[in-house]
C-alpha cells in the first residue's frame, strides 16, 4: 500500500514529498497510521548532516497514531489502539541497559540502518530514527510503540515522543530539580518550552527563560517562566542580578551551541548543576580552565533523551496532562502539512516559534 511521505534523498538535499510503498507488518512489527508528527531540531540535524543516518530516508521521530495492523508475536498493542512512537527502544541486554541507563542503549538505533519501505521506482528507504514519522503511515518494530494512556489527545500526544520526554527528563532525571530551586532554561523552542513547564511542575521558585528573540517571551511565560532574558554576552550577569548575585541552582541548555552552553555554565551558582540537552555539531567547542572548575564546584552533565525510560515516563506524563499540570497544545505554535516541513526547518534555523506539528 502506498502512502505519502517526506523523503530525504541525500544529506543536505531538499525533502521530497512522494509516494512510499509500505510492506505489511512482519513478525514483531506494527503498522501505524500517524495522527501527527512533531518537527524536532534533531530532524534538521539529520537533514543537514550534523547527525548521520543512512539515506535515502524518511525522517520524523516524534509521533503518535493508531495501530492499523500487527504482525505475529505482537501482544502489547492491537488494531485500533492509540500509540506513541518511541524512536529509541532499549534492547535490555547491552551494558547501559543492564545498568538501568536505557537512554544510553548501544543498540537503540540499529533499526535505522534497515530498509523498511521503497519508493515507487523501487529505491530502498531507511526509517530515519527508527520510526519514519514524516509519513501518513509507517511500519515499525513493536518495541517502537507504546500504548497511549487514556485522557491524552492523540494529535497532541505526538509531543510525548521526544520534546516532552526530553524536557521533563532534563528537569526530573538529569538536573533533579527540587521544589524551591531556581532554574534557567536556554532556548525556548519545543524542548525548551517543555523544560519550562517541567520546571514549574517540579516546583521551581524562579524560572528564567533565555532566548535570542523577544517574540518568544509570551510563549515562555505561558509555559511557566517568571522572567525572560534576551540572550547576549551579558546573559550570565543578568541572571545573577535576578538571583541575589548568586546564579541559578540549575541551568538547562536546549540549544546545542558553544556560546549558550558556556553562558548556561556561567549563569549557574557555585555548586549548582548545568545540564546540556541541545545537540551541537563537532565544531561547537566549549573550553574551561582548571581553576574555574575547581573554584565554582559546578556539575556539568550531558542529557540524552531526557535520561528517560519512555515505558516508565509516558504514563507519568499522561497523568500530568490529565490533571492539567502539563499543557501539550501550548508547546505547538504551528500546525502544518508534510509540504510545510522545509519551512519549519527554516524557522528553526532562524530561532522562530515553538514546536511545529504535522497533522495528518
Amino acid at each position: 500500500m502506498a502512502v505519502r511521505a517526506a523523503v530525504l534523498p541525500a544529506i543536505g538535499a531538499p525533502l521530497e514529498i512522494t509516494a512510499v510503498d509500505l510492506p505489511d507488518p512482519g513478525p514483531g512489527q506494527v503498522r501505524v497510521r500517524l495522527a501527527a508528527a512533531g518537527v524536532c531540531h534533531s530532524d534538521l540535524s539529520l537533514s543537514d548532516g550534523t547527525m548521520r543516518v543512512p539515506v535515502p530516508a524518511v525522517l520524523g521521530h516524534e509521533g503518535a497514531g493508531t495501530v492499523v495492523a500487527v504482525g505475529d508475536g505482537v501482544a502489547h498493542v492491537a488494531e485500533g489502539d492509540p500509540v506513541v512512537l518511541n524512536w529509541a527502544p532499549s534492547c535490555g541486554s547491552c551494558h547501559a541497559c543492564t545498568l538501568g541507563e536505557v537512554w544510553l542503549c548501544a543498540n537503540a538505533l540499529n533499526g535505522a540502518a534497515d530498509v523498511y519501505a521503497r519508493t515507487a521506482d523501487g529505491t530502498d528507504l531507511h526509517p530515519g530514527l527508527n520510526v519514519a514519522a514524516f509519513a501518513e503511515e509507517t511500519v515499525v518494530s513493536a518495541s517502537c510503540v507504546l500504548p497511549l494512556p487514556q485522557g491524552v489527545p492523540l494529535v497532541d500526544a505526538a509531543l510525548l515522543g521526544c520534546a516532552v520526554l526530553t524536557g521533563y527528563g532534563a528537569v526530573h532525571h538529569s538536573a533533579k530539580v527540587h521544589p524551591g530551586e531556581s532554574v534557567a532554561v536556554f532556548g525556548a523552542g519545543g524542548v525548551g518550552l517543555a523544560t519550562l513547564q517541567s520546571a514549574r511542575i517540579a516546583g521551581a521558585s524562579r524560572i528564567i527563560a533565555v532566548d535570542v528573540t523577544p517574540e518568544k517571551e509570551e510563549l515562555a511565560r505561558a509555559a511557566g517562566a517568571t522572567d525572560y532574558v534576551l540572550a547576549s554576552e551579558n546573559t550570565p550577569r543578568e541572571i545573577r542580578a535576578l538571583t541575589d548575585k548568586q546564579g541559578v541552582d540549575v541551568s538547562v541548555e536546549c540549544v546545542g551551541r558553544a556560546v549558550s552552553i558556556r553562558a548556561a555554565w556561567e549563569s549557574t551558582r557555585r555548586g549548582g548543576r548545568t545540564t546540556v540537552v541541545g545537540i551541537g555539531g563537532k565544531d561547537q567547542e566549549v573550553t574551561f580552565n582548571a581553576l574555574e572548575i575547581f573554584h565554582w564546584g559546578r556539575t556539568l552533565s550531558g542529557c540524552v533523551y531526557g535520561n528517560t525510560d519512555p515505558a516508565r515516563d509516558v504514563p507519568v506524563l499522561a497523568e500530568h496532562v490529565r490533571e492539567g499540570r502539563l499543557d501539550l497544545s501550548a508547546l505547538v505554535t504551528d500546525r502544518i502539512t508534510l509540504e510545510d516541513i522545509p519551512t519549519a526547518f527554516d524557522n528553526m534555523r532562524a530561532g522562530k516559534g515553538g514546536r511545529a506539528l504535522v497533522v495528518f
